[in-house]
């Protein structure tokens, strides 16, 4: 039986607590404001996928996206140095889109309750 809150999921909230200073210490004024919403590490700890969202976009996602994959070398560098792991996963950096999903639920919800009131 799989424990609750595993290895896995310790190192995914230490990757994203590390990523989220890294981030915005090295990548902010050129990327604009990114926050790392969720860290998912592989079962063999050898890759992890970040998930990031950014607050003002001020390019587009698959630009950002692009951006810090290309980036990624050196993110897990950094965060070798500063991690007491014996293998540093693989980061690979995914635009976050549940909250433009949550958004546009919510924008339609709106809509149809606009509509209910003005039947009544």
């Amino acid at each position: 039986m799989a424990r609750e809150y595993g290895r896995n999921q310790r190192i995914a909230g230490q990757l994203q607590r590390e990523l989220a200073v890294l981030i915005q210490r090295e990548a902010e004024g050129e990327l604009g404001m990114i926050t790392v919403s969720a860290v998912d590490v592989s079962p063999d700890l050898k890759n992890a996928r970040v998930y990031f969202t950014a607050l003002n976009l001020s390019a587009e996602q698959d630009v950002l996206e692009r951006e810090l994959n290309a980036r990624a070398g050196f993110f897990r560098h950094q965060l070798a140095r500063i991690l007491p792991l014996k293998l540093m996963p693989t980061l690979r950096f995914v635009f976050d889109q549940s909250i433009a999903r949550a958004n546009h639920l919510n924008a339609l919800l709106d809509s149809v309750a606009g509509g209910n009131a003005s039947e009544q």
